[in-house]
């Protein structure tokens, strides 16, 4: 899914590229200078405009300001920033709603962050850049329930597990969790919200996004018990959001890279989504 339910600071260094040759001022831009932040072309020239929804939740952003640097995403985008050459002084933010992110049409931001998951239908409308989270499959319980303080996959093998039918997280029930007893399936993600709630089943297995909404909205006294280090099927992506045909795309793409491949994503997501968060991970 998207944004769960539709609701709900690392500065790295910045990394530069040749300047240009000052006796080839008539040459195509290189791949090697494409990415210089002069070279950029942008919503507000000299400056990195992001996007994202109000309010902002944790734990993807704190405090309901995104400009703060803490919080997964916002420390995403200022990673991504860094990137691209733009310090903390250099990136505004606008407000966006959820869905007008990816709804056709021109775009008043560079790139918007907000838990936008990438799929087919949305990249018609506008353009994704690599993903930069994998979205993991979470378990909730009832605090003082039974399984509440589970600490591995094993732990859970006897518990009733309530999950929403043709979901991500039924394939994790069944190839990750893989439970003693089936587990109850339910039409609707709020018929399984409830059944947790209710008692009826013992813990709830959902999309960490949504798991975090669960316990900060839905079902008073509920905890995180953690979140799976692998998940089944096809993986959902959260992608930085471009209109469509941006000329920053590959930019912003060779950015992401960067931090995937110097262990920056996996530093932010471990700081913000991981244990400090209240998601370990279950093995």
């Amino acid at each position: 899914m998207g944004r769960s339910l539709m609701l709900l600071a690392l500065a790295v260094a910045l990394v530069g590229c040749a300047p240009v040759d000052d006796t080839a001022t008539t040459a195509a831009p290189t791949t090697s200078t494409a990415c210089t932040k002069e070279q950029l072309t942008l919503v507000t020239p000299g400056k990195l405009t992001i996007g994202t929804d109000k309010p902002a939740y944790e734990p993807w952003f704190k405090d309901d300001d995104p400009a703060n640097g803490q919080g997964f995403e916002s420390a995403v985008a200022f990673a991504v920033a860094g990137e691209l050459g733009f310090d903390r002084t250099e990136v505004q933010w606008n407000t966006v709603k959820f869905d007008s992110a990816f709804a056709p049409g021109e775009k008043q931001f560079d790139f918007d962050v907000n838990q936008v998951s990438i799929t087919p239908d949305r990249a018609k409308a506008v353009d994704f850049s690599k993903g930069y989270y994998t979205v993991k499959q979470a378990v909730v319980a009832v605090e003082g329930g039974k399984y509440a303080e589970a600490k591995s996959l094993a732990e859970l093998k006897d518990a009733k597990v309530g999950v929403q039918v043709g979901t991500t997280a039924l394939e994790a029930v069944k190839n990750v969790v893989q439970p003693s007893d089936d587990p109850n399936v339910y039409n609707e993600q709020i018929d399984a919200v409830n059944a947790l709630k209710n008692k009826q089943v013992d813990v709830l297995v959902v999309d960490l996004p949504t798991a975090f909404y669960v316990t900060a909205a839905q079902v008073e006294k509920s905890k995180i018990v953690g979140q799976f280090s692998s998940t089944a099927g096809t993986p959902e992506e959260f992608g930085l959001v471009m209109e469509k045909g941006s000329a920053l795309k590959p930019c912003v793409d060779k950015a992401v890279d960067a931090l995937k491949s110097k262990g920056e994503l996996a530093k932010i997501e471990q700081a913000w989504l991981g244990s400090a968060a209240g998601a370990p991970e279950l093995r």
